[in-house]
């Protein structure tokens, strides 16, 4: 039976991810996530995206936000922030224990991607949810206030500096990790879904590790992404503001140009039916995610897309 891999950032991937694993059964599905904006805090390794993928296939994320998870408190915040210390990345008491439960393992020898598994088998997620390396990997910013952490960009500054360049500190003694590889190399493998999460802060940091771009390239199963730019905006974050510093148009057809020859299939929205696109076959549908319903949609065209049938992939209800 056909098994899908989806390649995944944070929010805007998560939904899509969600989509996915209501249709496809949770033994057929593995996302990969991205790594490159995990980073140290307050003594802790945090990966916004893995918790953002794991939340959210658990039905615990924060609806509102779509990171953190829901019904969060902030007593460790409010207690941080009386003793003077660093709040300028907030993290929730619930949150706070994934994180040092991470730690702590990662401290004792453990993979990132058994802690990974562990943490989502716990929380009830039965897809498998895993890094695309366990080696450090972090995504700098280039700016004009000099080169910035991500999530200092990201959050702290929220994107305000002027962008000159990335790089992704580490990827060149990265390795993709062993189960990356079999699940890239697997015989069964139906599809390979590029969820539309902004292509330069959470596909690239995957594709920057040796050898990842290869496997996505000698896999013969159809690669599908779908467009995170919507009638010239970014559906979430500073993708097109990126686009634009880059001195590159925030469009679709610019997006399918960054992948280049790596894809088979190119989905854009409704909004974007007149867009060319070169490179890849050009499929239009409805891509803006805002109900349960909507995922699922979406994940029913890029499987259509990839030729696999959903019936027959076999799932039912939450995974």
């Amino acid at each position: 039976m056909s098994r899908v891999v989806a390649l995944c950032g944070g929010i805007g991937g998560a939904k899509l991810a969600l989509g996915l694993a209501q249709v496809v059964a949770p033994e057929r599905l593995t996302v990969i996530v991205n790594t490159g904006d995990d980073f140290r805090h307050l003594g802790l390794h945090v990966s916004p995206d893995l918790d953002t993928v794991t939340y959210t296939l658990a039905g615990r994320a924060n609806p509102e936000t779509g990171w953190g998870r829901a019904d969060e408190t902030w007593r460790f915040m409010a207690a941080l922030g009386e003793l003077g210390g660093e709040t300028w990345f907030s993290l929730g008491d619930t949150d706070l224990a994934t994180n040092v439960h991470r730690t702590v393992r990662l401290a004792a020898g453990d993979r990132l991607t058994e802690i990974s598994r562990a943490v989502a088998a716990a929380l009830g997620v039965r897809v498998d949810v895993i890094p695309a390396t366990d080696d450090p990997l972090a995504t700098v910013v280039e700016t004009d206030d000099g080169p910035l952490p991500f999530q200092r960009y990201f959050v702290e500054r929220r994107c305000a500096p002027r962008l000159t360049g990335l790089r992704y500190e580490g990827a060149e003694a990265a390795r993709p990790t062993p189960e990356t590889v079999a699940a890239l190399t697997d015989a069964a493998l139906g599809a390979v879904i590029l969820c539309p999460s902004n292509p330069y802060l959470s596909i690239d940091p995957m594709l920057a590790i040796p050898g990842f771009r290869d496997l996505l390239a000698a896999t013969r199963a159809p690669k599908v992404a779908v467009s995170p730019i919507v009638g010239g905006a970014a559906v979430k974050g500073p993708l097109a503001k990126i686009m634009a510093e880059k001195g590159v148009e925030p469009s679709p057809a610019a997006v399918a140009a960054h992948y280049g020859d790596l894809l088979d299939v190119f989905v854009v929205d409704e909004a974007d039916a007149d867009a060319p696109v070169v490179g890849a076959r050009k499929l239009v549908a409805p891509t803006v995610m805002r109900s349960l319903a909507d995922r699922v949609a979406l994940a029913r065209v890029v499987l259509d897309a990839a030729g696999l049938d959903a019936a027959g992939l076999d799932a039912a209800g939450p995974r």
